[in-house]
């Protein structure tokens, strides 16, 4: 691609694998957002497989890069110029130099004024990003959907369960202005101050009331939306290193995020996809529709 706005119309079933078929570049001038990859699942307890979620996710975009959005009905990329800025480099099998590398390239990006946007790897990812985040737009409120709250006391080894714990204690964001959706497994109410509406009470609430949940707890303050795919039930993403049934719907999870569309969201991650262990891309998929409705989000709002 040449342009930084408009679509091509290429075959989804050919061409490149850009994220929804945008500009591979890391030039930034011009640009409003840009995508990146983060290939690493050093931190993963089960199955590992999330260092290709960044590739099994551009693959899948090519099925939605061509048409406009329901229920949106505009091109988001007439108002926003979009491009793929490729993935985050590290050593593999060294983690520490890992988060360092991610911290610092999404700092390059936010220094410059864009909007990140990060797909790929496992959970533990969203820590070294909140960190750079946090650098340009100071303590921010979390929404995060997931099956697990994260939040596991963990000071000596990277681990995809303990990122929310660490953040609050490191000041990176704000527990009584954040709230988790989707909670499933274990946890103590007492052990954290996030608002948690668990998968039970999400599945049976309206996604009306949920967005009210989030719109009252959030406020104003700058918003970091971190979406684990296992926040989905595995009916709807089996390809992950942790599935746990009894999750949410992608309608369901889709109707929050359209209701959110007004909030301050700063920063955006989708985690945990891992292809090996998906059935006809369904997980990649829904990751990558995810990230595109936040992109509509994005263009929703440039448009005023």
């Amino acid at each position: 691609r040449e342009d930084l706005y408009g679509r091509s119309n290429d075959m989804g079933f050919s061409g490149a694998l850009s994220f929804l078929r945008r500009k591979y570049t890391r030039d930034l001038t011009g640009v409003d957002v840009a995508v990146t990859g983060i290939p690493f699942d050093s931190a993963t307890s089960n199955r590992p497989g999330a260092r290709f979620g960044p590739r099994g996710i551009r693959a899948a975009s090519t099925e939605v890069a061509s048409l406009d959005g329901f229920p949106f009905n505009f091109n988001p990329f007439d108002h926003l110029s979009v491009v793929d800025y490729g993935d985050v480099d590290y050593t593999p099998g060294k983690p520490e130099d890992g988060l360092s590398e991610i911290e610092k390239h999404a700092g390059i990006i936010l220094a410059a004024g864009k909007t990140l946007i990060s797909v790929g790897g496992d959970h533990f990812v969203t820590l070294p990003l909140l960190r750079a985040h946090h650098k340009h737009h100071g303590k921010m409120a979390l929404v995060h959907f997931d099956a697990h709250t994260d939040t596991y006391p963990n000071d000596h080894e990277i681990d995809h369960g303990c990122m929310f714990y660490h953040a609050p204690k490191e000041g990176l964001i704000d527990p009584a202005h954040s709230i988790q959706i989707g909670i499933r497994t274990e946890y103590k109410k007492d052990s954290h101050e996030f608002q948690v509406i668990d998968a039970a009470e999400a599945n049976d609430l309206p996604a009306k009331e949920i967005i009210k949940s989030i719109q009252s707890r959030v406020g104003d303050m700058p918003v970091y939306l971190t979406f684990d795919i296992d926040c989905l039930d595995p009916a709807y993403a089996p390809g992950t290193g942790t599935p746990v049934v009894g999750g949410m719907s992608t309608d369901k999870v889709l109707k929050i995020l359209r209701g959110v569309k007004d909030l301050n969201i700063i920063g955006f991650d989708l985690v945990e996809v891992a292809p090996p262990y998906d059935h006809a891309d369904v997980t990649s998929l829904a990751g990558a529709s995810i990230v595109l409705e936040y992109l509509y989000i994005l263009g929703h709002q440039k448009q005023g």
